[in-house]
């Protein structure tokens, strides 16, 4: 766990220069051609600037130990960077409808094109190959913040592929409008991916369940490593960022010792937590005349 959050972190903070590299030459690639849909790819690229920024303290601050005042942790943190980063996503959108909008009012021709589309196809390859590793790391290590930030980047990547499309047009066809008139098709794009990642987020924030296919395996070790316990009802979970709660009550015999009882506990805890990454797991346990009908059934009573 301390090497996967030393993982996550470090990816975040690398986030940052490599943002405002690419912020750089989008920059650049716009000077060089006066294109409306390069300036408003450039113009995304400091919302990545600051997503880039926001992922990092919020990852680092979800990381921080349980305390007295946050018992459980402070993992939701990174939800805030998510859904931060999916309204600025919006924004960068939005930024982008208005830049198109007046590039159909008044189209400009491009200057420079080849070169300025060839530094603008170099800040996309870099943007391509970042975003899948922040995709990647993120899934495997369950950061909100992330796996945001490589949909945000990707929505960049799709963003310029576009934006490199629509000049490619306008110069073969020698129609100036079909630039802003494919940063308009963009923009609707990275609104939707924007929004994909708010609810994403927000999901994350309201205390949805882990995924079905890891309630099974929960239900399936509860099985395996509950061997003198009659049964486990009330099974339920949560995932908070990287870490995952579980919590249910396990039926025993009456009669059985506390001791006896706290080993069975302490077997399920051990092997929970070297399945699945970061559970924690709360047991409570009750004797057998509260078992359920609708519980797993572990042995006859």
């Amino acid at each position: 766990m301390p090497q996967a959050s030393a993982i996550v972190r470090r990816l975040a903070f690398w986030s940052i220069p490599l943002s405002i590299g690419v912020m750089g030459l989008k920059f650049v690639a716009w000077y060089l051609t006066d294109s409306v849909a390069l300036y408003s790819d450039a113009l995304e690229s400091i919302v990545n600037v600051i997503a880039a920024l926001a992922a990092f303290v919020a990852i680092g601050y979800a990381q921080k130990p349980a305390d007295t005042g946050h018992p459980y942790g402070h993992h939701k943190a990174e939800y805030f960077s998510a859904v931060l980063e999916g309204v600025l996503i919006v924004v960068a959108a939005l930024l982008i409808v208005n830049e198109a909008i007046d590039g159909l009012m008044a189209p400009k021709r491009i200057e420079a094109p080849v070169l300025g589309l060839a530094v603008n196809a170099l800040a996309a390859l870099v943007n391509g190959l970042w975003a899948a590793a922040l995709l990647r790391i993120g899934r495997r290590h369950r950061s909100p913040a992330l796996e945001a930030d490589g949909h945000h980047i990707f929505s960049d990547v799709v963003t310029s592929v576009g934006v490199i499309f629509g000049l490619g047009l306008a110069l073969a066809f020698d129609q100036p409008r079909l630039d802003p008139l494919l940063a308009l098709i963009v923009a609707g794009n990275v609104l939707w991916q924007g929004w994909k990642v708010i609810g994403s987020s927000v999901d994350g924030l309201m205390d949805r369940a882990i995924d079905p296919a890891d309630e099974q395996r929960i239900q399936a070790i509860i099985k395996a490593e509950a061997n003198g316990a009659i049964e486990a009802h009330d099974i339920r979970t949560r995932v908070a960022g990287r870490a995952s709660f579980v919590e249910f009550h396990l039926v025993v015999d009456g009669s059985m010792s506390v001791e006896k009882s706290h080993r069975i506990c302490d077997r399920i805890e051990a092997a929970l937590r070297e399945e699945l990454e970061g559970v924690r797991v709360i047991i409570h346990v009750e004797p057998s005349h509260k078992a359920k009908d609708e519980g797993v059934r572990l042995r006859e009573a």
